[in-house]
Order: structure tokens, then sequence, then C-alpha cells
């Protein structure tokens, strides 16, 4: 195990260097930061002047190993348009984005088992269906949508919710809503689907035979079969969730998170922040994928973990 996971961490470590390398590339090559900072106004001296004190009228090999040596303690420079330091302004917003996507993953964990269990039970019956309607439901609308609809309903008519920020709990209803919906309705899919197939394995029909109960069967195998799949599907939807879906989450709600962070880079040109937050997203995404391993080999001691 001490072996693989290390194993794993040095094969992390070159997909996380890897990322860097493509964004720092790609941040330099699309977008002039200067034009963006400075006023149209400003003489070609003055843009000139900017571009020498941020270091990019250098060659692209000069930048690569100055920002090569500076990677190795952290240091991403000073955000472009908030004056601050890049990985500061990252570790700020980090564990907004990790709390709203816990939240939001969290109930649609906890609503999924049962709901999919439950609709596995009576394949075709009224319970499967209204289970398979909101599944496509959830998968179907969009999440920006789905937030405006919440935000219209609860904040707007009934006036019960916070339209927008951070604060206290009732601050993260309605966000976690809007993106747990999609990881509840594809969750509840696979637990419904997993368990109808194992409910129609013989290994299920022999327990039934020597008199387990119909719930013992249920839950101590059909779902316990079902976690491998259960939790990596969990895992995936973390990983989509720092990866995107909170982009566009964070914007509806004006939630000041990653993913709020990423679009204002991208939007002012702000090489430094955009590199720090896709390498901080790209350090979790491995985190999560070896935890994903480990998990799997302490469930099913029979996974070789290669």
């Amino acid at each position: 195990m001490g072996l693989f996971i290390l194993r794993r961490l040095l094969q992390g470590l070159l997909v996380v260097i890897g990322v860097t390398i493509v964004v720092f590339v790609a941040t330099r090559l699309v977008g002039d930061p200067v034009r963006v900072m400075l006023p149209l106004s400003a003489t070609a001296e003055e843009r000139a002047e900017f571009q020498h004190q941020l270091g990019l009228d250098r060659p692209i090999p000069v930048q690569f190993v100055e920002f090569a040596q500076n990677l190795a303690t952290l240091n991403f420079g000073d955000s472009l348009w908030q004056r601050r330091p890049a990985m500061g302004i990252v570790l700020a917003k980090l564990p907004n984005t990790l709390t709203l996507i816990a939240c939001g993953l969290g109930v649609a964990i906890l609503l999924a088992l049962p709901l999919g269990a439950i609709a596995a039970l009576k394949p075709g019956g009224l319970a499967d269906r209204l289970t398979v309607f909101s599944g496509l439901f959830g998968l179907s609308v969009p999440q920006f949508w789905m937030g405006l609809l919440l935000i219209m309903v609860f904040a707007v008519i009934f006036r019960v919710l916070p339209t927008s920020g951070i604060g206290p709990p009732v601050h993260y209803i309605l966000p976690a809503i809007t993106l747990g919906l999609p990881s509840l309705a594809r969750l509840m899919m696979l637990v419904r689907s997993t368990v109808i197939d194992e409910l129609n394995q013989q290994y299920v029909r022999t327990a039934r035979a020597k008199g387990l109960h119909f719930h013992q069967v249920l839950f101590g195998h059909a779902l316990r079969n079902a976690l491998p799949a259960f939790i990596t599907l969990a895992g995936w939807e973390f990983i989509s969730g720092l990866a995107g879906y909170t982009v566009v989450v964070e914007t509806v709600f004006a939630w000041p998170g990653l993913g709020q962070a990423a679009m204002q880079a991208i939007q002012h040109n702000d090489l430094f922040l955009l590199q720090a937050i896709v390498f901080t997203v790209a350090i979790l995404i491995v985190a999560v994928n070896i935890a994903l391993d480990v998990a799997h080999k302490f469930i099913d001691p029979r996974v070789e973990l290669g």
C-alpha cells in the first residue's frame, strides 16, 4: 500500500507539473494583460514600462525558468488586478469552494443511496418511474437556469432565502441545491441500476433460499457491492465540481470561491492568479484520485492496486 501511494504521488506530481506548464504557455500566448491593466490612453512607452515591470518582455524560456524556480516555493507572484499574492487569494477562497461542494455532494450522497435502493426494489413501479423522471430532469436542466429559477422562486417571490453571497448557513441552501442536483441524479441512477443487477444475481437467490431476511440481502450484499462504483462516481462528482461545475454556480450566486476567482482572472487576463488556481485544483484532483484508490482497497480487499 505504501509503495502504491508513493508511486501515485510521483505520477500525480508529473501530472500537476504538466498541467501547470500547459497553463503557463497558454496564458502567455493568448491575451495581453498589459492592454487590460492600462487605460486606452496609455502611451507605447508606458505599456513597455509596465510590461517590463511584470517581466513579460523577456523570452518565454527565461520566464519559464523563473516560473519553475518560484513554483518550488508556491510563489506565483502577485495578482495583476488585485495586487495581492496570487496563492494567498487562492487559499482564502478555497475553503468557500470546498464547503459548497461538500454541502451539495453530501446531500446528494445521503439522498441517492436510499432513493436509488427504493427504486430498485420494484423496477417499473411508481417509485422507480419517479426516480427515473427526477433523474432525467436533474441531468437535463442547465445549472445556471436552475440557479436563476431557485433565486426567482425562493429569493424574489417568497423572499425566504438570500439571493447571493456567503454568510450564515441559510446562504448555502440555494447554491448547494443547484450544485448537487446533477450529482444526485447521476448517483441515484447508478445505485438504482447497480442494485437491480445485484438483486438478480445467483448469490442473492441463494442467500434468500438460506433464510436471510430481504433487508439483510439488500444492505449486506447488494448495496455493499454497489459501493465501489458509487464511491468512484462520488469522487468524480467532487472532481467535476472543482474543475468546472462551481464556476457556473459561484457566478450565478456571487459566491466568493475559486470558480468566481477563475472567471475574474480570465476576464482580467490575470496570468499569475490563473496559474495558482489551476495548480491548486490539480493538486486536489490528484489527492482525490489517490484517496479513491485507497478507499476501494479498504472496501474490497480483492482489489489489486497496480
